[in-house]
């Protein structure tokens, strides 16, 4: 699989700052389909100081059959303590739903293998929604769940009041 070319008409290519409108429009199309909408706060602004600005906090890709825009990719690197390495994690792979069962999905998939492994990272870790069917999708490539662990997150407004306690 070339960086280019992963089948015929399917290139992946890696975002650029003029790509910010892309980024949110791709964004809200995650938040759309995961029904989750109303926490989309990202706006252009603050993807372009995220992803271009002094320092990048994560990388975008996208997948494009025959030069239209299919999906995207969002990453960054993560480190394990444990393991000793940074890990890449990746926060989200959306398809948009008239390119699913082309191959998309599964070429952004293998992408970020590929890079995963190229940079070294010692594993690669994702979140699925318990209704998602890419659930399938990823254990068919071998990656499951992990058993004993939760995801907590806290968000922007809490963190004032978890300082005061």
């Amino acid at each position: 699989m070339t960086e280019k070319e992963i089948k015929s008409g399917l290139n992946i290519r890696t975002a650029e700052i003029e790509d910010v409108p892309l980024i949110l429009e791709f964004i809200k199309g995650i938040a759309e389909f995961e029904k989750l909408s109303h926490m989309v706060t990202a706006t252009e602004e603050t993807l372009l100081e995220s992803m271009f600005g002094k320092k990048s906090y994560a990388e975008v890709f996208f997948a494009e059959m025959d030069e239209v825009t299919a999906g995207f990719t969002v990453f960054f690197h993560n480190f394990s303590t444990f393991v000793g390495k940074q890990g890449f994690y990746i926060e989200d792979i959306f398809v948009k739903p008239e390119f699913r069962g082309k191959g998309v999905g599964k070429a952004m998939f293998l992408h970020c293998v590929k890079l995963a492994k190229e940079r070294n990272c010692g594993r690669m870790e994702w979140t699925v929604l318990d209704w998602n069917p890419a659930r399938e999708f990823y254990e068919y490539f071998g990656a499951g769940p992990v058993d004993g662990w939760h995801i907590y997150r806290m968000g922007a407004d809490k963190f004032e009041s978890a300082l005061e306690k």
